[in-house]
């Protein structure tokens, strides 16, 4: 009545193993072998690909972490030695104080153009490494940011709130303030 090697159609309606010919078991198999095959090869392919992309991760990282390494290394040289060509344009001002001070028998005349002298060399090189003076004339709007006022004094004729004197001259070293310039404001009327 049931024949044990027979197999029942599945539920989908497809045929069971003892529904097909030995022929077309073989081409199912010869195409499930070459479905495998295609799959296997795929699976290499995408294992070689993510090997691939893996060893260029791993490449990019490390030269992300080289090129942050050199830029600290960079960075604490710059702040080291940042005062350099400063200190290297002063050192003229120094030999010029030491060979004043090396003159025993010098005149006052003598004193003071070794130090207006000396005094030119100082500012030229603060100059060439951009500090400037904070010096307003007599009647310059006070600015808060780059002056310090010290007093407020009469000024008749004068508009207020403007420099009078400057009592001590300020410095800027690229468009920051150093120190203001110390004046005194002339108060309202």
């Amino acid at each position: 009545m049931n024949d044990p090697t027979k197999i029942e159609p599945t539920l989908d309606g497809a045929p069971g193993p003892a529904d097909i010919s030995p022929e077309e078991r073989e081409a199912a198999d010869a195409a499930n072998a070459a479905d495998l095959t295609a799959a296997l090869a795929e699976l290499e392919n995408l294992r070689a690909s993510n090997k691939e992309l893996s060893e260029q991760y791993l490449r990019a990282q490390a030269d992300m972490q080289n090129t942050r390494r050199r830029a600290d290394e960079e960075m604490a040289k710059a702040r080291k030695f940042a005062i350099e060509s400063f200190a290297e344009s002063l050192l003229p001002v120094a030999d010029s104080l030491e060979a004043g001070l090396a003159i025993k028998d010098a005149t006052p005349e003598q004193i003071r153009e070794g130090a207006e002298a000396t005094l030119r060399q100082l500012k030229s090189a603060l100059e060439r490494n951009k500090v400037l003076e904070i010096a307003p004339a007599a009647g310059t709007r006070f600015d808060p940011h780059q002056h310090q006022a010290i007093s407020m004094v009469p000024a008749p004729g004068q508009e207020a709130n403007t420099v009078v004197t400057v009592l001590q001259k300020g410095y800027v070293i690229a468009e920051r303030v150093l120190r203001p310039a110390l004046v005194t404001v002339s108060a309202p009327q």
